[in-house]
């Protein structure tokens, strides 16, 4: 018997609940044109992962947007801690701005455990950014700015998605990832 197939399953997660719940708006024409790259890190420890994050970082820059416009680091041996994995959001910041890529690439974050600052652990609102399995999601500035600018009120995205959360509730979470 083989193990997970992590990207398998971060793309599921992708389809049903990003892009079937619309959490992301921005999200299904970049994966309908197949721009979206999918990269499995088998760092163990996070002196590799955030190695594997600088060589992501150069390459997307590198790479013709119309081809690959963002980049998904699915990293399920590494940071599965979600407060470990939060503090290392910091370096991969820091990383971006050493790279001289701010304001071109940023960095989000995905968690099986993310919880925002304030709310309670199974707040079904943390489920916008829980993925399978520990992702960064790296997202071109232009790319970004292009959707919020196309999108009539990006700010009620947020109170939607948690809208949309709170109707479907934990036991409807779990039922769409089975």
């Amino acid at each position: 018997m083989s193990g997970p197939d992590h990207i398998a399953e971060t793309r599921r997660w992708l389809e049903r609940a990003v892009i079937g719940l619309n959490l992301c708006p921005f999200a299904k024409a970049v994966h309908v044109k197949d721009q979206v790259r999918f990269v499995l890190s088998e760092a163990c420890d996070t002196e590799a992962l955030l190695h594997q994050l600088h060589d992501e970082l150069l390459w997307l820059q590198a790479a013709d947007p119309q081809q690959t416009d963002t980049t998904l680091i699915v990293h399920p041996y590494v940071l599965d801690d979600f407060l470990d994995y939060n503090d290392f959001l910091d370096l991969a910041d820091a990383l971006v701005a050493e790279l001289g890529l701010e304001g071109e690439i940023q960095v989000a974050s995905f968690h099986p455990d993310y919880q925002f600052a304030g709310a309670a652990p199974d707040d079904i609102g943390n489920f916008t950014n829980r993925a399978p399995y520990p992702t960064l999601h790296l997202l071109r500035e232009a790319s970004v700015e292009r959707a919020v600018a196309a999108f009539p009120d990006p700010d009620a995205i947020v109170e939607r998605n948690i809208a949309t959360l709170e109707n479907l509730g934990h036991e409807g979470w779990r039922k769409l990832m089975e």
